[in-house]
């Protein structure tokens, strides 16, 4: 199996535009995903969108004159990749208080408990 590449912070925000995006999407495209919700400026965008490219993350599809991009690496593999790594960060702490702090801070739905509750059941003793 491939290694995932590593991805900060900033790039995630990048990711999560392409992976909302039901289609290819062109570096303009991108910004403007961005224009209420960020200070971050065009340049600094389009240079996390080339990192992204040369770290394998997202492909480029170069058509004629006009770049558009597109995810390489699944939205559902970067995040088991991340919490595998924030896992290995933490081992040697224990997990149980670790839980609590998460639930206790966030926002749960009906469902989401639900589901917990299931994979719980599921992982048994």
């Amino acid at each position: 199996m491939q290694e995932q590449p590593r991805i900060t912070e900033s790039e995630w925000e990048i990711m999560k535009v392409l992976w909302s995006s039901q289609k290819r999407m062109t570096a303009n495209e991108i910004i403007t995903a961005f224009k209420d919700h960020s200070d971050w400026s065009p340049k600094t965008i389009r240079t996390l969108i080339t990192r992204l490219v040369q770290k394998g993350a997202v492909g480029i599809d170069e058509t004629g004159r006009i770049y558009t991009y597109y995810p390489l690496l699944q939205e559902e593999e970067g995040v088991r990749t991340e919490a595998q790594s924030f896992m290995r960060k933490v081992r040697g702490h224990m997990l149980k208080p670790l839980l609590a702090q998460f639930l206790s801070e966030q926002k749960l739905s009906e469902q989401d408990i639900a589901e917990l509750k299931d994979l719980l059941d599921k992982r048994g003793p």
